[in-house]
């Protein structure tokens, strides 16, 4: 929903409700960010990619709404002015995220960002089916690759990104936030003391999108890749690792095939994950998400990665944060830091099977249809 059409007090009551849920800071940026996809420059065009070095080494490949209020907002509170230069395909939304983060320049030409020699990392923050193809051609000019969700959007780019990455030696790390957030981490530390199968219960409430949205164009992958693989990667990852393949994916759609939809998984040692999505008019608070999970004798209930309960046994651990973290700021700054620490790059294996994973659901929601999947296997 477009706040900036709404009538002032509607729009007035979601600023006041965003600033309990994530802080002034944060809340203005969203404000912001809504007015930056709005802004037109006449005239303007493409500043000439500087020759001389200035300091700054960041690339960002997309300046819509993510890329403004996260991606730039994070890596610029936390770095400084480091963002060499951006691109977008629309030119006004380059020229307002410039502006705004005070880069060397803009463009609407993502070979300007790949071939210049003073960036050596990039954040991939543009449409999905672009995020692949944009990754490879920087890893072959040698640069670290932070690659927002989804990573790939067909099986000929998930082979292609991961035969490149070791072809080139290539730094890249993935933008599936959740598994760094506070609670994130957290939940998955008190799961791996408890032995045995897991039972782990998504419930999702998401926007409505309307049918003309992009996100619904066939190449780029639907809903499943752009929103459902947040909670089927960090579903994946809440297994241990040897426990976890082979993977059969069980689905229950209605009438669409990545809106109100089901999918449960049974991995190798027995546990199951199931994700509903559910996806019916506006949610005021934004996306809505509930895991209730049991493993051993611990009892979770995670609720928009704000607050945790854990029961195990008599003891009763509580965890609230005073604003919601779905771990935005500590993945932009892990995928900063790996260019000098080679232990914060995804491994091979996991580029691999969180891909597959999240394609095959996809297949299996598209054509209703039980499937199963096993792990890694070299592309």
């Amino acid at each position: 929903m477009d706040y900036t059409q709404q009538p002032i007090r509607v729009s007035l009551r979601k600023v006041i409700r965003y600033v309990r849920l994530f802080g002034l800071a944060r809340t203005w940026m969203k404000v912001q960010a809504h007015y930056h996809m709005k802004k037109e420059f006449t005239g303007q065009q493409p500043l000439s990619v500087p020759t001389e070095s200035t300091g700054k080494h960041v690339g960002i490949l997309g300046c819509g709404k993510f890329a403004y209020a996260n991606v730039a907002y994070y890596i610029h509170k936390n770095f400084g002015a480091v963002i060499r230069g951006v691109m977008d395909t629309d030119l006004n939304k380059a020229i307002s995220l410039a502006q705004r983060y005070r880069t060397d320049y803009y463009t609407n030409s993502a070979d300007d960002l790949i071939n210049d020699p003073h960036i050596d990392l990039i954040y991939i923050v543009s449409n999905h089916a672009s995020h692949a193809e944009y990754a490879m051609a920087a890893i072959r000019q040698g640069k670290a690759v932070h690659i927002e969700k989804p990573h790939v959007v067909s099986e000929d780019q998930l082979v292609r990104l991961c035969t490149a990455i070791r072809a080139y030696k290539g730094c890249v790390r993935l933008g599936f936030n959740r598994p760094e957030s506070k609670l994130g981490e957290f939940l998955k530390q008190q799961l791996d003391t408890q032995t045995g199968p897991a039972m782990l219960n998504w419930f999702v409430a998401g926007h409505a999108i309307p049918d003309g949205h992009w996100y619904f164009a066939e190449e780029e992958g639907g809903r499943i890749l752009g929103n459902l693989c947040h909670w089927i990667d960090f579903t994946m990852r809440l297994i241990p690792e040897p426990n976890r393949f082979p993977i059969q994916i069980i689905p229950a759609r209605s009438r669409r095939a990545d809106c109100d939809i089901s999918v449960s998984y049974l991995f190798a040692d027995g546990s199951i994950g199931t994700i509903t999505f559910s996806a019916k008019g506006h949610t005021f608070e934004g996306v809505r998400e509930t895991l209730n999970a049991h493993k051993g004798n611990l009892l979770v209930s995670l609720t928009d990665f704000q607050t945790l309960r854990l029961d195990n046994n008599a003891r009763v651990i509580r965890r609230r944060l005073w604003f919601r973290d779905h771990g935005h700021q500590q993945s932009i700054k892990t995928s900063y830091l790996m260019r000098t620490d080679a232990s914060k790059q995804e491994s091979l294996k996991m580029i691999w099977e969180t891909g597959y994973l999240m394609l095959k659901t996809k297949e299996a929601l598209d054509t209703n249809t039980t499937i199963r999947v096993t792990g890694f296997h070299d592309p």
